[in-house]
């Protein structure tokens, strides 16, 4: 997940609210596996001088080295309680790195140990999805709010507060990238369906992974 700026409208929390939907899907897809906790502390660049998302105030951010120790030691409980497959994705791009360290390393470690795990990059395919959404008719034109249909949508599935949906109804900002988000069931039924295809493309690639 993740905890940085997202623009003047959405939560913090964009990333670990989306995961909510979206790694639920992809467990309920698989239909044998189990959903960790979120991780929502992950890194957002530099502290100093600061860079990437660390520029923004609403950002907590933590050093590749500690992200890496905590992914180490959450997998490697979830080993020690016996799971035969552990999966790492993530919804935002400075997790990418850090996680595929982790699943190569462990992968070395645990050779021959029962366990597995496994790093799977095509849950975070911004460019797929943002086609995915071309094909269903939304036309969006970049407001550089660090912001799109696609988060806001789904963050609303999950809880449409943390999109402050009434607060930019009654000012009349209840949209994003030109894209209005009202009427509601409309901009929610897009996002099921979105969540839907993501996490059958993410389930298909750990039943890859895990050779079938």
């Amino acid at each position: 997940g993740g905890i940085e700026q997202n623009g003047p409208y959405l939560a913090t929390g964009k990333h670990s609210i989306i995961l909510e939907a979206t790694a639920e899907a992809v467990a309920q897809d698989l239909g044998n596996a189990l959903v960790a906790p979120i991780v929502s502390f992950v890194p957002e660049g530099e502290f100093d001088p600061p860079s990437g998302h660390m520029r923004y105030p609403g950002t907590i951010g933590v050093r590749q080295e500690t992200f890496r120790a905590l992914l180490t030691d959450i997998a490697t409980s979830l080993k020690t309680h016996g799971f035969s497959d552990i999966v790492l994705f993530g919804d935002s791009g400075g997790n990418q790195e850090g996680m595929e360290e982790v699943a190569r390393a462990l992968s070395q470690e645990w050779e021959g140990s029962g366990t597995r795990i496994h790093f799977i990059p095509e849950y975070y395919d911004n460019p797929r999805w943002s086609a995915w959404l071309q094909d269903q008719g939304v036309v969006e034109v970049d407001e550089g709010l660090h912001d799109d249909v696609r988060h806001s949508a789904i963050m609303m599935l999950v809880d449409p507060s943390s999109v402050r949906a009434d607060q930019r109804r009654a000012a009349g900002l209840f949209r994003i990238n030109g894209v209005e988000l009202d009427p509601a069931d409309e901009t929610l039924a897009l996002a099921r369906g979105l969540v839907e295809y993501q996490a059958e493309v993410t389930a298909g690639a750990i039943r890859q992974a895990r050779g079938g």
